[in-house]
């Protein structure tokens, strides 16, 4: 018995319609093991949606990498090329943005230790390439308005990708132990590791023997704002460098000498701190002698955070002020102007006035932050900055793939009662422990409580923060992303970028 062609028809459309029933399902089934069955950190939001970001910006830096690889076998950087670069970059440089964002936000209030950055080397996987892409989104301006450091700018594309190479086999291989890898394959890390070497060692070979080819004609004065931006570029790279050594050092340190060694939070705060001020002082250049010298280390980090923090700010407004012209021309005009200004000047004003914010939390949690760590008991007060915290009660509870310990904390200021529940929570697939810290956040401060282990003596341990303006360093770095995406909405990125036209052949005798 022969089917007719119709019933062909729809017996293949059954079939392709339970197919597209079917392969989804087993994809939320795969992705439900992942998520249920392996390390229960990742059930966490934060650390659900951080790792797929920092992906699409480690991949969008392979689109700088192809344009920088295609430049110097065809021998050309111009302004079109630029215009074809900045937005790909831009779009990694977002996705890494909210990613790195993300990820330490997870780590504020899932790992209890307090703190929004630990130099933790998966953090530093991430950190690398944005600030390198950061110098190729502001070296891809040159190109474009100036037609110079163009081997430079190609420089940057490759390292780029090689940074984020880098960071994939830090965090896959488990070469270096990190509290964010949870994927650890030695196997895979030597393929990676073949991967980085022929694509770092590629690139930078056919960089060395064709960069000769990018020369650049135009030059700038030394007093300008493409200086700025060189400097700009070279403490961004040099900042990347100092992260990528202490990185790497404990494991190039035991390969060598056969020592274990750490490479902590002291270090990078020597190390990298005084080019993260120069960057800003670069940013704006107002003060900078007195911004550096107040520069002492320790709390002294707080005047210079906030001098950095409004020179950037009022910087900002101030270029956005230039471009609308206000004062030059009337009110109204300048209005207009400012309202038909390219999205790009607008994503520019709002990313690097978030940096501003983003500073000056981060000074702010530096300087003010007051910490209590003790010994509490029920019904038993204490006072940490203005605050009584009492510890209630604590239960043993049993949540769905875990059982906790659900501590009940009273703070009271004045006339104002928090009610926090903080978690010790013990998942039975790995039998790993995790901390849900209880934070009050508030936009000029977060109450932060973490409950700790029951003591012999009775009571239980239990940390307090007070913690100033922290919710600042991510409003700040998540506007700063919105403003890198205003920037790549900017029509003009859409439209070809003007050829410079070759200069005329001087005519020759006939022959």
């Amino acid at each position: 018995m022969y089917a007719e062609p119709g019933q062909y028809a729809i017996i293949l459309a059954l079939i392709s319609t339970v197919m597209q029933a079917i392969i989804p399902t087993i994809g939320v089934a795969f992705l439900a093991f992942l998520i249920f069955t392996s390390n229960p950190l990742l059930q966490d939001p934060g650390l659900a949606f951080h790792p797929p970001f920092l992906y699409l910006g480690y991949v969008g830096l392979s689109m700088a990498f192809s344009f920088a690889i295609a430049a110097l076998i065809e021998g050309k950087v111009d302004a079109a090329w630029a215009r074809w670069v900045r937005p790909w970059t831009l779009a990694a440089w977002i996705s890494l943005t909210i990613g790195i964002s993300l990820g330490s936000w997870w780590a504020y209030y899932e790992l209890g230790r307090g703190g929004w950055w630990f130099w933790d080397p998966v953090e530093n996987s991430s950190f690398m390439p944005w600030l390198i892409a950061t110098a190729l989104l502001h070296s891809a301006i040159v190109v474009e308005k100036r037609n110079t450091l163009k081997a430079w700018t190609v420089l940057l594309a490759i390292l780029a990708f090689s940074f984020s190479l880098i960071g994939t086999f830090i965090v896959r291989s488990g070469v270096i132990t990190s509290v964010h890898a949870f994927a650890n394959d030695p196997t895979r890390g030597m393929f990676i590791l073949m991967i980085v070497g022929v694509t770092i060692g590629g690139g930078l070979t056919l960089y060395a023997l064709r960069a000769n080819k990018l020369k650049s004609a135009s030059t700038f004065s030394t007093i300008s704002r493409e200086s700025g931006l060189v400097l700009n570029n070279l403490l961004l790279s040099v900042a990347a460098a100092v992260v990528f050594v202490g990185t790497v050092w404990p494991v190039v340190a035991e390969a060598i000498i056969g020592e274990t060694l750490s490479v902590g939070p002291p270090f990078f705060d020597l190390a990298f701190t005084p080019f993260m001020v120069a960057l800003a002082m670069a940013l704006s250049i107002a003060l900078g002698a007195l911004v550096w010298s107040l520069q002492t280390g320790g709390r002294m980090m707080a005047p210079v955070g906030f001098t950095l923090a409004a020179w950037i700010v009022l910087g900002a407004l101030a270029d956005l002020g230039s471009r609308a012209r206000f004062g030059q021309i009337p009110f109204a005009s300048s209005l207009r102007r400012l309202r038909f200004l390219p999205r790009a000047d607008w994503g520019k004003m709002f990313a690097h006035a978030e940096l501003g914010l983003t500073i000056f939390g981060i000074s702010a949690v530096t300087a003010w932050e007051v910490e209590d760590i003790r010994t509490t008991c029920f019904g038993e007060s204490h006072e940490v900055a203005g605050y009584s915290f009492t510890l209630n009660k604590v239960d043993e509870i049993q949540g769905p793939n875990y059982t906790a310990l659900r501590g009940d904390v009273t703070a009271i200021k004045g006339a104002e009662t928090l009610q926090l529940t903080a978690e010790k929570r013990h998942f039975t697939v790995q039998a790993m422990p995790t901390t849900e810290a209880a934070i009050d956040m508030g936009l000029t401060r977060d109450v932060y409580v973490v409950l700790g282990d029951a003591q012999d003596g009775g009571g239980y341990a239990m940390r307090v923060y007070i913690k100033p303006f922290t919710s600042w360093i991510w409003i700040g770095t998540l506007v700063m992303a919105f403003g890198g995406l205003m920037s790549i909405f900017d029509r003009r990125y859409r439209m070809a970028a003007p050829s410079r036209k070759a200069a005329p052949l001087a005519a020759t005798p006939a022959e």
